[in-house]
């Protein structure tokens, strides 16, 4: 059965008190928009549409960054949640199959839940998710029979009786895509905001004749953000939820308070995080490598068997082999290091490919910008890079090369070749004492003088 996702993220979130749309505020160092289309994304969705309407552009520019294949499209007015639903059928791309109504505020739904949303649609003509809630405050409360829906009650509108339930809604809904459309057509915004409500769809199913069935997950999963101090207690949960998977799935983590992970962050079985490591998007560490104590890794990834830290920085673009040495006070950034590369400590390789079995001493730098425009510096294998060398890009280091400690290299070494690019050394004994000595009568002058 084919399924398309609506992902409603057109909401201002005016209690965040911020100029930036609410779905784009972090969780796991990611909008909240990607973690609903990661959920979704495990559906293997024919489509995804993002409604957008605060901010459009910049929802828009963040879902294509996510999945290329997005359908956008803007709410201008925002007049309801159904009428969200029917700016996403003016997309025109979603015309059979089943269609899931998420939120892009909502980012805990697991696919788990959502695939089984899609095995009720077997049973019934639209599936809502519900949850018990432990304080039921003013959700919207289901009313059923089993997994039979028979409506939903505003809180608002709620009897005594039905307020008592602690069944609640959590707004997202299966159906058919055409029966999804045309409930949502039919629905009207007699209420006390004028707003077109998706869930009045379930009441309009039942009065066509049409089954509404009901699927149950925990509450957390449910949680939307609506504040900043949502948004804290949110991340919160979902650092305690991604260091327990990764201790599941064989990683070692050797204080995991203190390890933050990122929405996409993958670590592979027998891998080793030390304490206060912080992860930002795009990483990815095989099995066997360790990342020690105080580093920050975005963007990059890290082969069996390499180590990295403590207190290094990998930066987007950093690829390192198996058994790369990357130590302490370390940045790499858009940096190819092969096997067996060795860079021990306070060095910046940026914009680089390192060849196998090549040691870089202390203190170098690849200077790599001249201003205007990136270069790029290529060390060949078993190289011995001396420290403090400056690699003005672009340059070339062959293979088995040698640069002198101290030196600029600013122009190509061939294969086994040395290169020393500093001032020769000059002594004048004695000279020290004599400068000390004057330097200190001076300064007894000034004194004196006062």
């Amino acid at each position: 059965m084919q399924v398309s996702l609506i992902i409603l993220a057109a909401g201002q979130g005016t209690r965040m008190n911020s100029d930036l749309p609410k779905v784009l505020h972090r969780l796991g160092a990611a909008p909240l928009l990607h973690h609903a289309m990661a959920a979704g994304r495990a559906l293997d969705p024919e489509h995804v549409v993002v409604v957008t309407g605060h901010g459009a552009d910049a929802v828009a520019k963040a879902a294509l960054a996510f999945d290329d294949s997005t359908v956008t499209v803007r709410q201008d007015e925002q007049l309801g949640t159904a009428h969200a639903v029917l700016a996403a059928a003016s997309a025109s791309v979603v015309h059979s199959g089943d269609a899931i109504v998420l939120y892009g505020d909502t980012p805990f739904i697991r696919a788990e839940t959502l695939q089984a949303m899609l095995e009720a649609r077997a049973k019934h003509a639209v599936v809502v998710l519900g949850f018990h809630a432990a304080d039921p405050g003013r959700y919207g409360r289901l009313i059923a029979s089993g997994d039979s829906l028979d409506r939903i009650v505003e809180y608002k509108d709620a009897t005594d009786e039905e307020r008592a339930v602690t069944l609640c809604n959590s707004g997202v809904i299966c159906a058919d895509a055409a029966t999804l459309f045309r409930l949502c057509r039919a629905v009207g915004n007699a209420n006390a905001a004028g707003e077109y409500y998706l869930t009045d769809i379930v009441a309009l199913a039942r009065a066509e004749g049409l089954s509404a069935g009901l699927v149950l997950c925990d509450e957390a999963e449910t949680l939307g953000i609506n504040t900043r101090a949502e948004l804290a207690r949110a991340e919160t949960l979902f650092q305690t939820r991604a260091r327990a998977e990764a201790l599941e799935n064989g990683v070692t983590l050797t204080a995991p308070d203190t390890v933050f992970f990122a929405l996409d962050t993958v670590i592979g079985r027998d891998a080793v995080i030390g304490p206060n490591v912080v992860f930002g998007p795009g990483v990815t560490i095989e099995s066997e490598a360790e990342v020690k104590a105080f580093c920050h890794l975005e963007g990059c990834h890290i082969s069996r068997g390499a180590d990295v830290g403590p207190f290094a920085r990998l930066r987007p673009g950093a690829e390192l082999a198996e058994d790369v040495h990357v130590g302490n006070f370390v940045e790499i950034k858009n940096a190819i290091l092969g096997e067996g590369v060795k860079v021990g400590h306070l060095t910046y390789l940026g914009d680089a490919d390192v060849g196998e079995g090549t040691n870089i001493g202390a203190g170098t730098v690849t200077c790599n910008y001249d201003g205007v425009m990136k270069h790029r510096t290529r060390i060949g294998k078993n190289a011995f890079i001396g420290s403090d060398t400056m690699l003005v890009a672009p340059v070339t280091v062959g293979d088995g090369a040698l640069t002198g400690s101290g030196s600029v290299i600013t122009e190509d070494v061939p294969a086994d070749a040395i290169a020393i690019g500093r001032a020769r050394q000059v002594t004048k004994p004695g000279l020290a004492a004599k400068l000390f000595d004057h330097l200190r009568a001076l300064k007894a002058a000034k004194k004196d003088a006062k």
